[in-house]
C-alpha cells in the first residue's frame, strides 16, 4: 500500500458567525507564502486572524496545518507566532526575557530559551538591547522584539496583524523593508492582515480581499492592482473603475456615458484608469486628441501626495491628480464646471 506524506502548509475554510456577522473565507498557502489579507474595516480579516489562532473558534470549515487538524487544538498548542498590531510585550521583561518567553512556553529549559532569544535578536540588529525593558526601545525596536518572539518558537504559522500600523512614517519605512527580509528568510507560512495597500504590496506573495465577510478577490498583487473588481479594491490601489459592458472598443457603462478603449471586448467588462490620467479643462477642449470626453463639476479638493486629488461628478464621477500649480491656473473649486478628459490609450478593459 502506497502512503502518501500529508500536504504542508495551511489549508483552512474559516467559517465564523458572531451575531448578525458571518465569516466564510477559504484560504490556502504553501511554506514560504506570505499571504496578506486585506478589506475594509469590518470586513472580517481580525475575525479570520484569530480564528487561524485558535482564539476565535470555529462555526464550521477547515483548518488544517502541515496536514494536521487544529480546528480543536488549544491556542497554547498550536505551532502558531502571532505579532500583535501594538505589539503585547511583558513591561517589566527585558527584551531578552519578552523573546525567551515562547520558547519556555512551549518545554524549553530557561537557559536554552535565552540562549534562542539573543540569537534572534542579534537576527533581529538588537543584540545590544537584550537587557532593555520596552519603555526604553523605540516603536521599530518593539515591533522587532515582538516579531523576535513569534519566531523563537519556530512556528509553522506566522499571523501578523497590522504589523506596522503603530509606527510613524520615517520608520514604517525601514521596519517595512526589515520586515521584507525576515519573511523572505520564513520558511513556514505567514499571514498578514493588514489595511495599507503599500505594506500588502511590498511585503506579500499573494493578496486576499474580503469584504463583507467573503473573498471577493485573490491573486498576486500585481495581477489585483491591474484588474480590481470591487470599488474598495479600486479605491486601494488609485485607479477609477466602472463596470459596463463592451462593444468592440467602446465600454458602455452601468453608470451611463461610454468609454473608449483599446481593447477589443465583448460583454460585460470592467474599465479603469488612474487619476493621473484624467485632464482638465474649463472649456470644452477643440484641439484634444482625447476620446473620452466628459462635462463634470467639481465636488471636492484634498491634498494626496504631493499632489491635489479633484473629486468630480456629473456625467461621470471620477477621480483626478492635478498639481497645484494647475488647479491654481484652473481657478478650481466646490462647484466649478469643467471638462475631463482620458485619452482612450491610458483606460484599461478587462472582462468582468
Amino acid at each position: 500500500m502506497t502512503t502518501h506524506p500529508a500536504p504542508e502548509g495551511l489549508d483552512a475554510h474559516l467559517v465564523v458567525e458572531r451575531g448578525s456577522f458571518r465569516l466564510d473565507v477559504t484560504l490556502t498557502a504553501a511554506p514560504g507564502d506570505v499571504v496578506a489579507l486585506l478589506g475594509p474595516n469590518g470586513a472580517g480579516k481580525t475575525t479570520a486572524l484569530r480564528a487561524l489562532a485558535g482564539l476565535a473558534p470555529l462555526t464550521d470549515g477547515r483548518l488544517r496545518l502541515d496536514g494536521t487538524d487544529l480546528a480543536r487544538t488549544p491556542p497554547e498548542s498550536r505551532p502558531v507566532g502571532v505579532v500583535f498590531q501594538d505589539y503585547l510585550l511583558f513591561p517589566h521583561l527585558t527584551a531578552l526575557d519578552n523573546v525567551a518567553f515562547g520558547p519556555r512556553c512551549r518545554g524549553a529549559g530557561r537557559s536554552e530559551a535565552r540562549t534562542r532569544a539573543a540569537a534572534w535578536l542579534e537576527r533581529m540588529g538588537l543584540a545590544e538591547y537584550t537587557g532593555a525593558k520596552p519603555k526604553r526601545l523605540s516603536g521599530g525596536q518593539a515591533q522587532r522584539v515582538a516579531l523576535a518572539r513569534a519566531l523563537a518558537t519556530d512556528p509553522r504559522l506566522l499571523l501578523l496583524d497590522e504589523p506596522l500600523a503603530a509606527l510613524d512614517a520615517r520608520t514604517r519605512l525601514e521596519v517595512r523593508a526589515q520586515l521584507r527580509r525576515h519573511l523572505a528568510d520564513f520558511e513556514a507560512v505567514a499571514v498578514l492582515v493588514t489595511h495599507d495597500p503599500l505594506d500588502a504590496m511590498v511585503l506579500a506573495d499573494r493578496l486576499v480581499v474580503v469584504e463583507h465577510g467573503r473573498v471577493v478577490q485573490e491573486g498576486a498583487p500585481a495581477d489585483i492592482a491591474r484588474h480590481p473588481r470591487t470599488e474598495y479594491i479600486a479605491q486601494l490601489v488609485g485607479l477609477n473603475l466602472y463596470r459596463g459592458r463592451a462593444d468592440g472598443h467602446t465600454v458602455r457603462l452601468d453608470a451611463g456615458p461610454e468609454v473608449s478603449t483599446t481593447e477589443n471586448l465583448s460583454g460585460p467588462a470592467f474599465v479603469a484608469f488612474p487619476p493621473g490620467a484624467v485632464t482638465l479643462y474649463r472649456d470644452r477642449p477643440t484641439g484634444s486628441s482625447a476620446r473620452n470626453l466628459w462635462r463634470c463639476e467639481v465636488a471636492g479638493l484634498e491634498s494626496h501626495g504631493d499632489q491635489i486629488r479633484v473629486e468630480l461628478t456629473g456625467d461621470l464621477s471620477l477621480a483626478a491628480d492635478l498639481t497645484a500649480v494647475a488647479v491654481a491656473e484652473l481657478g478650481l473649486h466646490p462647484g466649478s464646471a469643467v471638462w475631463a478628459a482620458v485619452k482612450a490609450t491610458q483606460t484599461h478593459a478587462y472582462p468582468a
